[in-house]
């Protein structure tokens, strides 16, 4: 099997850890993730990632302070690409991010197919490579079963019942899945999908 590269995502949000974890796992990275500052500068060293993806305003520790601590470590680990994910898009702010030694800034709401791909050149130029992912339609787990809830003729709100999760994530799983599908909405999607054989409509 080839090399996995290993992100780790520093983000104190439950629900975009969650949406982190599953997009890159998908794109074929093997993804760590911790909640706070402090635990993703413990984990840094334990796991010795080859990106670190964090988010700013966290406990205990901020996204600033994380990367400063980092950049003043030993080779290895002034060299580990860093890319801060954030709300605070102000241009001050990214003039710190840079002066501290951030590799890319990613602002909120994520847009996770140019997230993967920023992720992809950042580890081109270190010389690690995600393992290649086929060329087939493929959605994840959360994907597949909020579309085939959709496809049963369930609301957003009521799906997000169903799977325990929020609306907001309901509807990310499925403009993610009819993306990938090609399609325009989510009938189309649905009845793709289950020609497929991707979803149990």
């Amino acid at each position: 099997m080839s090399h996995r590269s290993k992100i780790l995502c520093i983000e104190d949000d439950p629900g975009t850890r969650e949406l982190l974890e599953e997009e890159l796992a998908e794109a074929g990275f093997a993804v760590h993730t911790a909640a706070d500052g402090e635990s993703g500068l413990t984990a840094i060293a334990a796991l010795k990632p080859d990106l670190v993806l964090c988010d700013i305003d966290m406990p205990r520790l901020t996204g600033f302070e994380v990367l400063e601590r980092l950049r003043r470590g030993g080779a290895a680990a002034r060299g580990v690409p860093f890319v801060f994910l954030t709300a605070y898009g102000a241009r001050d702010n990214q003039i710190r991010g840079r002066r501290l030694g951030c590799d890319d800034y990613v602002t909120k709401p994520i847009d996770f197919e140019l997230l993967v791909e920023i992720v992809r050149s950042r580890l081109a130029r270190t010389g690690s490579r995600p393992e290649a992912a086929g060329g087939e339609i493929r959605l994840t787990d959360r994907e597949a079963e909020a579309l085939t809830w959709s496809a049963r003729g369930k609301s957003s709100a009521d799906i997000a019942v169903l799977m325990a999760v929020s609306e907001r994530t309901v509807n990310f799983h499925i403009d993610n899945a009819i993306r990938k599908l090609g399609v325009a909405t989510r009938i189309q999607a649905a009845v793709k999908g289950a020609l497929l054989g991707l979803v149990a409509p």
